[in-house]
């Protein structure tokens, strides 16, 4: 009797315990519908890679793991934290203050390399795991730091790139996520015989540009030295073929190491090249030059009688040096650099020309390369104009522009007259098409003539200017240098400039045009002592990598 009565109590207790499970799950905590059966993991993509022009990879991925813990069985987390800090390089509690007990599942680091996972498995630590990534890897490290920019992460701890190229083309690299659906018990067991469904990702499109790396080596390596050599703040350097306006190399310094981005400040992010405001100085001059060309206001062996310094509404100009020539041609006011003389110019084209032919150049707007962060310069309205505001625009002062447009416009006047939009990507490689972007004319700011007779008196600047500097014998150059002041706080501080070269080689058909702009040189403050030879240094290099054939 004893033991029918055991074995009822056996029974009731058993059935006892599956009506207060039945209530749990029907009560207490319901399900609505079947699909709280399923258990949804998400599959994430490959990132699209980045390529130079020659298929040489600038942004690749990496195999990577998420470190997490399983803090309901980690039995001392201090002591856990201890041994995993030593092989993170991270504080013991930094690690251990991210355990939180009332967890099921904590991530304690990504970005995690082979090595380190392998050294960490070693310790077979209970309530240790992994999940594997991938990791954004730029095997030139900061080559071209400015123009790639990063892959970083948002608030939900996806990655998500920025700056530069990353960041514009994030849509077309980051691809499409897939889906694991399995239905499972409630313990979350896997059901084998349940729904079992896999949407596979669709990994992002790669990019290749219109960069090249040996030509972006060459800028950087002759920027870093002569940065270094003049003491310089901060300096950029541009190539672009004039022709398409193809990017094929872009280098600002100092840069940052893009993989080690968390260790930069947003503000070293910034890419000056399209970025950052500056008044132009000398190297603005050839434009409004073309512009009196091109209006037939003048012609290049007209003369002017520099005599000394003008008078505008009250204020002195002179030539940079306060040295007069009398009698000069407008090809010799580019010479030596003339501010009395492009004000003699500027004068004959007229303020509405001249204002019209600032904005036909596309200065106060972006230019629309395909980089993350390009600022649009700003000309200030018409309206707000003096005499003295058309007096000093000719020669480069007033206005704010960046880089990039000023190449871009510089490039307009040398290429036939064609006002083109820069760009970086040149193909977005998907597994079933390929989108090739082809040069894009805007319109056009001079005709063939202009630019053919602009090119010959560029070529004389270099042969016949003020400074003779060490050039390639036997091959035609053409350029200008700039030298302008920095204005701080209304007004221009006479020991801050900003020095600059832009030139262009050979001049009949030119192949590439390189400028260079140094902020603030200590060594010399001008163009033609500082810029320039970094820019002649690069030309020499250009020439023997592109094959050019000196002149016949």
């Amino acid at each position: 009797m004893t033991k029918i009565k055991l074995l009822f109590l056996t029974f009731l207790i058993f059935f006892g315990a599956i009506i207060v499970k039945l209530f749990i799950i029907q009560i207490v905590h319901p399900v609505s519908s079947a699909d709280a059966y399923l258990h949804t993991n998400k599959i994430y993509p490959e990132r699209g890679l980045i390529m130079d022009r020659n298929n040489a990879p600038l942004a690749l991925n990496q195999n990577s793991y998420q470190l997490y813990v399983e803090p309901k069985n980690i039995s001392n987390k201090f002591e856990l934290a201890q041994k995993i800090g030593a092989i993170l390089g991270e504080p013991e509690a930094s690690i251990a203050a991210r355990i939180d007990d009332t967890k099921v599942w904590v991530a304690i680091q990504s970005g995690i390399d082979e090595d380190k996972k392998k050294a960490i498995d070693a310790l077979h630590l209970p309530g240790v795991g992994f999940d594997y990534q991938m990791k954004r890897y730029y095997p030139e490290a900061s080559l071209s730091a400015h123009l790639l920019g990063f892959v970083g992460k948002n608030t939900a701890g996806e990655d998500v790139g920025y700056s530069g190229l990353e960041g514009y083309y994030n849509d077309d690299l980051k691809g499409l996520p897939g889906l694991m659906e399995s239905e499972r018990d409630l313990a979350g067991r896997p059901i084998l015989i349940g729904t079992q469904q896999r949407v596979a990702p669709e990994n992002g499109r790669n990019l290749i540009l219109t960069v090249d790396k040996t030509v972006q080596e060459i800028n950087k390596r002759n920027l870093k030295e002569g940065m270094d050599l003049y003491k310089a703040k901060q300096g950029c350097a541009i190539t672009a073929d004039p022709m398409t306006m193809q990017i094929l190399a872009l280098v600002c310094l100092p840069d940052y190491d893009a993989s080690q981005y968390f260790l930069y400040s947003e503000t070293d992010f910034k890419n000056p090249a399209i970025s950052n405001l500056f008044e132009p100085g000398s190297i603005f001059k050839p434009l409004i030059m073309a512009a009196a060309l091109q209006e037939k206001k003048i012609k290049p062996d007209d003369t002017y009688n520099e005599t000394g310094p003008v008078n505008v509404s009250g204020y002195n100009i002179q030539t940079w040096d306060n040295t007069y020539k009398g009698w000069i041609t407008m090809t010799q006011i580019l010479e030596k650099s003339s501010n009395v003389g492009m004000v003699y110019v500027g004068s004959k084209l007229g303020n509405n020309l001249t204002y019209s032919y600032i904005k036909k150049y596309g200065f106060g707007q972006q230019t629309g390369i395909d980089l993350q962060g390009e600022a649009g310069g700003y000309i200030p309205p018409q309206s707000s104009w003096y005499p003295i505001d058309y007096a000093t625009v000719t020669f480069g002062q007033g206005i704010a522009v960046t880089p990039i447009q000023m190449v871009r416009a510089f490039a307009s006047i040398i290429n036939g007259g064609q006002l083109l939009k820069p760009y970086v990507v040149e193909k977005i490689v998907s597994p079933d098409k390929t989108n090739v972007i082809s040069p894009k004319v805007e319109g056009r700011v001079v005709s063939d003539w202009t630019s053919a007779v602009i090119r010959k008196m560029l070529q004389s600047v270099v042969e016949h200017g003020e400074v003779h500097w060490t050039r390639p014998a036997g091959y035609s150059i053409g350029g200008k240098t700039g030298t302008a002041q920095v204005p701080i706080q209304g007004h221009y501080d006479p020991t801050k400039t900003i020095a600059s070269f832009i030139g262009f080689a050979p001049v009949d058909q030119p192949k590439f045009l390189t400028m260079v702009m140094l902020r603030e040189p200590k060594a010399s403050q001008w163009g033609s002592e500082t810029a320039a030879p970094i820019f002649f240094n690069i030309a020499k290099e250009l020439i023997v990598y592109y094959n050019i054939a000196p002149d016949q």
